[in-house]
């Protein structure tokens, strides 16, 4: 186990030595590698910020439970109790008949007219704070809730989160397409580069195989070429998307003052940036994989 961590770790710095000794090419690859990541990876930060800042304005959807006239306080305080014990209602807020009609008296001006009833038609109600805010939960609990006995009727505004879901789907699916597209051309450039190497060292591995190093020998350095190239260039992805992002913040809080608010652009979460540089490492083994196993093969000495 210790030869073969001492192996990998002369491997790895001989890879570095490799990039070191070729500055300028290397630069270059890392650069169009993190500039081709930096577009699907920015574009799914920018969609995330926007559905929160969606959230924002719209609010937390509710979904009103009006009860029936003849719902008596021990039925009210049954279905409060099943409210709040249901897995997907995160909130419950009890609004009485008389608390309802007063706001209406304040909300409307018909004081003389509501003044004028003779009974209160308003029924009992609760407002429900769901947990999960997407369209199609929202109108499964609405659905469950229309079942329950000593229900009028239960109303959701759902049409804001349909009409969000469906572009954030869209967003997401067009940044996908993008992203597969470029990882492609990812693959390509790393390609190039080892097919390059392997044809520059012919001579080094024709005299490596001659005094018995096995393929595996031979291919691990181009492969740590290609893992660590990609991992810079996801790295440099990063430091594109954040430079980007304090850009526009600088840009946006004039903005957001002219609408008394303190929005801002938000970075890349800790997982998603571990993701795009794992998936950027694995594109540059994938390509150095992909032309060591083509090239390689074809080298025998003579």
């Amino acid at each position: 186990m210790k030869n073969w961590l001492i192996q990998h770790v002369r491997v790895l710095l001989f890879t570095l030595r490799r990039l070191r000794a070729t500055p300028g090419s290397s630069l270059l690859n890392i650069l169009v590698i993190g500039i081709a990541l930096s577009l699907p990876a920015g574009m799914y930060v920018l969609l995330q910020n926007v559905q929160n800042l969606a959230e924002q304005v719209a609010g937390t959807p509710q979904i009103s439970v009006f009860l029936s006239m003849d719902a008596s306080r021990d039925d009210i305080a049954r279905i409060g109790r099943q409210l709040k014990q249901h897995e997907a209602v995160g909130q419950v807020e009890f609004v009485p008949r008389e608390q309802a009609l007063e706001q209406i008296k304040r909300t409307t001006g018909l004081t003389d007219v509501i003044g004028g009833l003779t009974q209160n038609p308003l029924p009992d109600a609760f407002v429900v704070y769901p947990k999960k805010l997407g369209s199609q939960a929202l109108e499964t609990l609405r659905d469950e809730l229309q079942k329950w006995p000593k229900l009028e009727h239960v109303q959701l505004d759902s049409a804001w989160a349909r009409k969000l879901e469906a572009l954030l789907k869209f967003g997401r699916l067009a940044a996908l397409i993008l992203a597969v597209l470029l990882s492609f051309a990812l693959v390509a450039v790393t390609f190039n580069t080892i097919r390059l190497q392997i044809l520059t060292q012919r001579d080094e591995i024709e005299v490596s195989k001659l005094i018995g190093a096995t393929n595996a020998f031979i291919r691990r350095p181009f492969l740590y070429f290609g893992l660590l190239q990609g991992l810079l260039g996801g790295g440099a992805a990063w430091l594109i998307i954040m430079t980007s992002l304090y850009l526009l913040n600088g840009s946006l809080a004039g903005l957001v003052q002219l609408y008394a608010s303190s929005f801002t652009l938000r970075p890349p979460s800790a997982g998603n940036t571990l993701a795009l540089l794992g998936f950027s490492a694995y594109l540059g083994w994938l390509g150095a994989w992909l032309s060591v196993a083509q090239h390689l093969w074809q080298i025998e000495p003579r």
